[in-house]
C-alpha cells in the first residue's frame, strides 16, 4: 500500500524532491514585527530576507492551525514535524488527525530543516520496501532517537531575537567572532556543542562529531540545507564523501522557516 507524506515547511525540499518523493507541505507563518507571511511557494524568499535583515523587532513563527492539515490529511499516510520542543505544529498535527477518518500517524522529528527532510526521505524508502505501517512506524521512531542534526550559525540575530539563544551567548560569540555549532540535544532543544572562529575548524569538527556518534553511513543519507551558503555546503559534502560512505547526500536550499533560525549563510546537516 501506498501513504502520504505530509511536512510542514521547516522541512527543506527543493520542487523536485517533493515532486520525486510526492510530498505535501503545510506552511508555516513567518512573522517579522507585526507583519505575517506564510512560507509557501508564493514567498519572495531573497526579499523576506533583506526584510529581515532590517527588522528591529522580534522574529518568528507560528504553526499551521488543524484545520490546515486536516485539509490535506486526505489518504492514509504520515505527518513529519518540526520538534515539539520548538513550536506547536506537531500539537496542532495531532489534533488535525484526530478529525479525520483517514489514518494518519504524526511523528515528532525532534529536529528540524534537514532533519525532517532526511526523515521523509527515510518514510519514502520504506513504503518503497513494502513495509507495514506498524514496521514503517517502529523503524522511523528508532531513526528519529539515533538521528543526528547539527546546526552552523554566524549571524545570531534571530535567535536571540525570539529567545532560541540566550542573548548573553550570542553577544560573546560575536564579540569573537566566532560561529556556534549548536544541535538538538535529542530532545528537540537547541544546545550548543561547540565553538569554532573559522571554516576549517567547522569543517574538522563535523566530521568529527560524524565519527564520534557512532552513526552507520554505509547505505545511510544525510541532508545539508543552506541559507545562500552552496559553497560551504558542497565543501562539506565532499569532506563527508571522502572520510565517510553515504549512500546520498542531499544538498537543499532552506525554506522560509529554516532561513529565519539559521540566518544568512547557516548550515545544517542532519545524517
Amino acid at each position: 500500500m501506498d501513504y502520504k507524506i505530509i511536512v510542514d515547511s521547516c522541512a527543506d525540499l527543493t520542487p523536485e524532491m517533493a515532486r520525486d518523493l510526492e510530498i505535501t507541505t503545510v506552511p508555516l507563518y513567518l512573522r517579522l514585527g507585526q507583519d505575517e507571511y506564510l512560507d509557501d511557494c508564493s514567498l519572495d524568499l531573497p526579499g523576506f530576507m533583506q526584510m529581515m535583515a532590517e527588522c528591529r523587532d522580534s522574529v518568528g513563527s507560528a504553526a499551521p492551525a488543524p484545520a490546515k492539515f486536516i485539509d490535506v490529511m486526505t489518504d492514509d499516510g504520515f505527518v513529519v514535524t518540526v520538534s515539539s520542543a520548538l513550536s506547536a505544529t506537531y500539537q496542532n498535527a495531532m489534533l488535525g488527525a484526530e478529525e479525520t477518518p483517514a489514518n494518519v500517524h504524526v511523528f515528532d522529528s525532534k529536529s528540524a530543516s534537514a532533519g525532517q527532510t532526511l526523515i521523509a526521505v527515510k518514510l519514502r524508502e520504506l513504503i518503497a520496501n513494502k513495509l507495514s505501517k506498524q514496521q514503517i512506524v517502529e523503524n522511523v521512531n528508532k531513526f528519529i532517537d539515533e538521528m543526528k542534526t547539527y546546526l552552523v550559525i554566524e549571524k545570531f540575530d534571530n535567535l536571540i531575537k525570539n529567545g532560541r539563544l540566550a542573548a548573553w551567548k550570542g553577544k560573546i560569540a560575536s564579540a569573537l567572532n566566532m560561529k556556534l555549532l549548536l544541535g538538538s540535544n535529542g530532545e528537540g532543544e537547541i544546545s550548543l556543542h561547540a565553538k569554532v572562529r573559522n571554516k576549517k575548524q567547522m569543517l574538522d569538527k563535523i566530521l568529527n562529531f560524524i565519527t564520534e556518534s557512532g552513526r552507520k553511513t554505509k547505505g545511510e543519507n544525510m541532508v545539508i540545507s543552506h541559507t545562500n551558503n552552496l559553497s560551504l555546503a558542497e565543501q562539506l559534502a565532499e569532506r563527508v564523501r571522502e572520510r565517510f560512505d553515504f549512500k546520498k547526500i542531499f544538498i537543499v536550499p532552506t525554506r522560509g522557516t529554516s532561513s529565519l533560525y539559521a540566518n544568512d549563510k547557516g548550515i545544517v546537516l542532519a545524517f
